[in-house]
């Protein structure tokens, strides 16, 4: 593959409690989210850009895997990359160091910022606000999930002067060990905005969705299924189309609306589910 300009920031993190490890970017070019994030659970995170070499994903994390640091990682990238003066990347490693890289010939203004659990970087921007508002945004969030924290991390980047080319793609990858779509997959948010004149806005947007499709609300919040709401259920589900009995209907309904995901049987149910269903 070509190398390719991405001038952007980003930010690589982890959650070690979560189990998650993740990247957000935005830049002034079309998918950045095809270039720059690469995660594995248990692994590490790694963002590439400024003149990307793409490798350095794959790469970066089969070392990573071997047991280096993200120092050590970024060390043995740049060290056998004659490009090396033009590249950018960050990595944060499985036990949540980060570390950061800026070649001498990346374009002002270009820098990083690197500490427990991330690694900030960018190139081409407004100025190192940017950078900055990365770093203490993901520290000032800390407690929430790591895809909050990192959509968190990209708005106030952009508040703080962004890439100064202006806007046009954004991407939010977060992986956990069995976290994705049937618990069969490790991809537990992969969302990407490729060309949009408000790229981290319409990502938040994009998250909100999935966080109703896809979210996971803690069994003990889950309401009973008694008489009465199970009358209600079956009642709003026939005004909808799904007759017949409540488990059929509401698993034609919730397949249909893409949330089944959240529904385990009729004796208890999500929420957020019952909410949804109200609202129709």
């Amino acid at each position: 593959m070509a190398d390719s300009v991405v001038a952007t920031y980003s930010i690589a993190a982890c959650d070690l409690e979560a189990g998650q490890w993740g990247v957000a970017t935005q830049s002034k070019f079309l998918a950045v989210g095809s270039i720059v994030p690469w995660a594995v659970p248990g692994v590490g995170a790694v963002a590439t850009q400024a003149l990307a070499n793409p490798r350095y994903g794959p790469e970066g994390l089969a070392l990573l895997a071997d047991g280096l640091t993200a120092t050590e990682v970024l060390e043995r990238l740049t060290g056998a990359d004659d490009h090396r003066a033009d590249r950018q990347a960050g990595v944060v490693d499985a036990r949540g160091n980060g570390a950061t890289y800026t070649g001498a010939d990346c374009m002002d203004w270009a820098g990083g910022l690197a500490g427990p659990g991330f690694a900030a970087q960018g190139n081409i921007l407004v100025g190192e606000e940017t950078v900055a508002a990365l770093a203490t945004t993901f520290a000032a969030t800390a407690g929430q999930p790591l895809a909050e924290r990192l959509l968190e991390c990209l708005a106030a980047a952009q508040a703080a002067g962004g890439d100064r080319r202006g806007q046009q793609s954004a991407a939010l990858l977060v992986v956990e060990k069995d976290g994705g779509y049937g618990a069969l997959s490790d991809t537990l948010v992969d969302l990407r905005v490729d060309d949009h004149h408000e790229p981290v806005a319409e990502l938040a947007r994009l998250y909100r969705i999935h966080s109703l499709l896809f979210g996971k609300t803690p069994r003990d919040h889950w309401v009973d299924v008694d008489d009465e709401l199970r009358s209600e259920l079956t009642e709003r589900l026939g005004k909808l189309g799904y007759s017949g009995e409540l488990d059929r209907a509401l698993g034609e309904w919730s397949g249909t609306e893409n949330l089944e995901e959240r529904v385990d049987g009729v004796d208890r149910i999500d929420p957020v589910v019952l909410e949804e269903l109200r609202r129709r």
